[in-house]
Formats: structure tokens, sequence, C-alpha cells
């Protein structure tokens, strides 16, 4: 069976595409899989590191709001599709899986085109543009949180939660020490904006850790080319980005401050550890950390209303509570299905050797 997957343009579209790919592959170690994705995200490098093959197409960004890209990023979605096209006639898929994000569109709008099923996951609790346009034409549709079924009325949507890769849970603490350069006996505090950086969450994180360095020690990834600030101190290890040295970053983390993108969440939730959450202003991510804090999963934080200073003052607070960090980790651990990866790839096995036509 051959699956062409396709997603990008950032690593939260990308991480649980290559889960479910891995657990395809776990399931059916013959099968085939195609990665398509843009040219300029971090996707390339994540699918790469997995071993798989990686396509780039062109991929107009969609947006809901007024910019004069509006103008030019039509044409280049139309340019992917056409690029798309060409890799699914020469691959020539049984299934197509995307997970949301504009750069899905081109992929799986080319397998539909020439009729190959087609199957999408929606992360988020509210449905973006992309999953919007594809889901009228998916054979198969998934979602993470139960609430997320009322935008899909045309279509039934399966509640699985979201897909988590196999090795996010491999980490090791041992070898984080060794990696990062880090203390035994000394709390760690992991910051992230995701793989594209939150550059206002890195200046913000830059600060509070120069009063934090005396309490704990930082591993800060600030996305590729949104580096911030001029602290230098052993207790404070800045990166652009990370791969395989994800896991164990987050292995060893005993505080996770985050964005509130959904693949940072799921693995949270995976690995149950307390979160203090910054979900983008005026995004679908604030719905998101809304959920997590409806059920005590994180510590939820407006960024319009957040200073170095108060950012310092929750992280402490956490260290300094063992009980209402163990409470945390635990509301995360319960509130996404563990098997989301493994549930959405019996589904395109299902699809994918299915008698077409």
């Amino acid at each position: 069976m051959r699956v062409l997957l396709a997603g990008g343009g950032s690593g939260g579209s990308a991480a649980p595409v290559l889960a479910v790919a891995e657990a395809m592959l776990r399931m059916r170690p013959h099968a085939e899989c195609m990665y398509v994705g843009t040219g300029a995200g971090p996707e390339a490098a994540l699918v790469r590191a997995a071993g798989l093959p990686f396509t780039p197409v062109h991929a107009g960004r969609l947006r809901r709001f007024a910019t004069w890209r509006n103008l030019t990023d039509p044409g280049l979605a139309l340019l992917g599709v056409a690029q798309a096209v060409g890799v699914v006639r020469r691959f020539h898929p049984d299934v197509a899986f995307g997970a949301g994000g504009f750069a899905t569109v081109p992929p799986l709008l080319a397998a539909r085109l020439l009729k190959v099923p087609i199957s999408i996951h929606q992360q988020d609790l509210l449905p973006g543009l992309a999953n919007r346009i594809l889901a009228p034409f998916a054979t198969h549709l998934t979602v993470a949180f139960p609430e997320t079924r009322r935008s899909f009325r045309a279509r039934a949507a399966r509640v699985v939660g979201n897909p988590v890769r196999a090795s996010v849970l491999r980490g090791d603490r041992d070898r984080a020490r060794q990696r990062f350069n880090l203390l035994a006996g000394v709390p760690t505090v992991l910051v992230t904006g995701g793989g594209t950086g939150a550059l206002r969450l890195n200046e913000l994180a830059v600060e509070a850790a120069r009063d934090l360095v005396e309490r704990c020690q930082i591993i800060h990834l600030t996305g590729v080319g949104k580096g911030s600030g001029d602290l230098s101190h052993p207790c404070y290890h800045q990166y652009e980005f990370l791969v395989e040295e994800m896991a164990d970053a987050l292995a060893i983390a005993d505080v996770v401050l985050t964005r509130a993108g959904m693949s940072a969440l799921s693995e949270i939730s995976a690995l149950a550890k307390p979160a203090i959450v910054v979900p983008m202003p005026d995004s679908h991510q604030e719905a998101n950390a809304a959920v997590f804090a409806r059920h005590g999963a994180g510590v939820v934080l407006e960024e319009r209303e957040l200073t170095a200073s108060l950012l310092a003052e929750h992280v402490r607070r956490l260290l300094d509570d063992p009980a209402r960090r163990a409470s945390l980790a635990e509301a995360a651990a319960r509130l996404l299905p563990a098997d989301a990866a493994e549930a959405i790839a019996a589904g395109l096995g299902e699809i994918g050797l299915r008698p077409q036509g």
C-alpha cells in the first residue's frame, strides 16, 4: 500500500502526520510513504530525520486578513496543485493524508483530482481554513476533541485525540543532561514557541530567565531566525530548533512553557508534563488553551497581560509546588487518548485497501 502524506509550513502540522506514518509502518512494514510539503518550512528536516522521502511543492498561505500577498498566493497554491498532480501520478498512492495547515491543500486536492481517497485530521478545537476546504472531499475525517464534530456537520467525524510520535515518548533524562550540559538536581524549564518560533514569547522568556536562572536551568527553543536577547549564563541554553533531541528536552523538563499549538499540547498530554500555556493572541490557539484550562491541564496566561516578571513568578510558583505540578500533569494525561496515531493509521489502511470506483 502507498500513502501520500501532506502538510507543513510549521512543525506543528508536520508532527502528527509523521506520527501517523510511523504507526502505519509499524502496522504495515511493507507500506510505502511519500511526504509532500513546502521547501521553506521546518517539515523537510523533520521528514528527512524520520527517514521518509520528501518532495517540496509550492503552497500559497491561506489568510483571512487583508494583505498584498493575498494577490499572489492563490497563484502559488495553483502552481502547488499542478506540481502535486505530477507527484501523485508518479507515486500512485492508494490513500492521501494530512492534518491541516496551508501546505496540506495542494497535495490533497491533487490526490482527489486523480481519484485518490483522502483522509484529514483536525488537530485544533476550531477547524482551520485548509481543513474546511478539504472536508467535503474527504473519505475519512478524524478530530482531536469531541466539540469539534459540530464544525463538520456534513461529514461523520471520529474522535481519536491527536497523534504523537513514538520517538517523543522515548526521551531520556540522563541523555538530556549530557546533550544540553545540564546540572543534576536543578529543576529544568523547557520554553518552546513551536517549530517556527514565537518572537514575543521569546522576548518575555529571555527577560524572565534573567531572574529564573538563580532558581532553575532553562532550555529555550526560539525557532529558526528568532533568537532573542543576549543572556549568557551556565543555566540558560538557547537553541533555534531541535529534531531528535526534542524528546530528551521534554523528558527532563519539570515545567514546559509553550504556545498552544496542538502538537505541543499533545506531547505535554502524552508525557504528563505540567505546563504554562501562552496562546497566540487572536488565533485558534486560544480555543485550544481554553480546553486545557477547563480541564485543569495547564496554567493558561494571556500574552497581552503578561510581563517578564509575572511570567517568572508563575514559573517559580510551579517549581515550588510539587502537588500543583502533579495535578496539572495528571489532568493533561487524561485529556487526550493515547492511541490516536494507531487509530488513524488503521483507518488509512482500510481506505487504502478498499476497492475504489
